[in-house]
C-alpha cells in the first residue's frame, strides 16, 4: 500500500532536503511553488498526511493566508525567527527549530539536533533519519518556545555581532565574548517581550555555546544579517525597549 502524499511549500535548499527524506521514506511529494494554484492543488488533495511550509521567514505569513482551509490542520513550519505568536492561530502545527544547514552544492552540514514538536514530529524526525540528520521531540509547546527562542538569539547574535566583527561563531566568542554576551542578552530582551515570557539565559547561552562548537567555523554573518538588525530594532521599538549595543552597530552601519 502506498504511502500517503505529502506536500512541500517552496522547494529551495532547505524543502529540497525534507521532501528527499519524505521521498526515502516512501511518501509521494507534491512540490508548490509560486506558479502552483494551492486551491486547486487541494481540491486534489485534500487530506494530505502533512503539508510542509519551507519558506523563508518573510515570505511566511502571506503564506499562511493563502493555506486552504482543508490543509490547515496539517502543517509543519521550519522557519528561522518563528515564535509561538506567529502560528498562534493554526490548529496543531508541528514546529521544527533546524540546526543544519543546507547551501547550493554543499552536502548537508548538522550543528546539533534539531527539535521538533506536533503531531507530524515523528514523520519529520523519521524522514530525516533517512538523510542521518538527527532530530529529537520535545515534550510541550513550552519546551518549543525555548528551543524557538534559542535559535533566534543564536541567529541574531552571530548576524548582529558579525556586522560588527565579521569572522566565524569559533573567534566571536573566542576574541569578542563581551560583545557577544551584550549582543545576546539584548535580543534575549526582545525574545522575552515578543512570548511574554522570561527565560533562562545561562540556559540560552549554553544553547548558543553547544551550537558554536557543532561548527566553530561557520561564518557569523550571512546575507540577511542587515535585514535581521532591522527587525530586532523594529521590535525593540515597538517593545520600548533600550538595546543600546544593537543601535549602535546600527549606526555604524549607516551610510556616513
Amino acid at each position: 500500500m502506498s504511502k500517503a502524499p505529502v506536500v512541500v511549500i517552496g522547494i529551495g535548499e532547505m524543502g529540497s532536503v525534507f521532501a528527499r527524506g519524505l521521498l526515502r521514506l516512501g511518501h509521494p511529494v507534491y512540490p508548490v511553488t509560486r506558479d502552483t494554484d494551492m486551491s486547486r492543488l487541494a481540491d486534489e488533495l485534500p487530506a494530505p498526511e502533512m503539508v510542509l511550509v519551507a519558506v523563508g521567514e518573510t515570505a511566511l505569513q502571506p503564506v499562511l493566508e493563502a493555506i486552504p482551509e482543508a490543509w490547515r490542520d496539517r502543517l509543519a513550519l521550519l522557519q528561522n525567527e518563528l515564535l509561538p505568536a506567529d502560528y498562534a492561530d493554526l490548529p496543531g502545527p508541528t514546529v521544527i527549530s533546524v540546526w543544519f544547514e543546507k547551501k547550493k552544492g554543499q552536502d548537508v552540514k548538522v550543528l546539533i539536533p534539531s527539535p521538533v514538536f506536533g503531531p507530524r514530529s515523528r514523520l519529520l524526525i523519521d524522514a530525516l533519519a533517512t538523510l542521518d540528520i538527527p532530530a529529537r521531540e520535545v515534550p510541550d509547546d513550552q519546551a518549543m518556545a525555548f528551543e524557538l527562542v534559542l535559535k533566534n538569539v543564536y541567529i541574531l547574535t552571530t548576524n548582529i555581532a558579525g556586522l560588527r566583527v565579521d569572522g566565524t561563531v569559533g573567534e566571536l566568542w573566542r576574541d569578542h565574548e563581551p560583545l557577544a554576551r551584550a549582543v545576546a542578552n539584548e535580543v534575549i530582551d526582545i525574545q522575552e517581550g515578543l512570548t511574554g515570557r522570561s527565560y533562562d539565559r545561562d540556559a540560552l547561552i549554553s544553547g548558543m555555546l553547544e551550537a558554536f562548537n557543532g561548527d566553530p567555523a561557520h561564518r557569523c554573518m550571512g546575507r540577511s544579517a542587515p535585514a535581521r538588525l532591522q527587525r530586532a530594532l523594529a521590535h525593540a521599538d515597538r517593545l520600548g525597549l533600550d538595546v543600546p549595543t544593537l543601535r549602535e552597530i546600527a549606526r555604524e552601519q549607516a551610510p556616513s
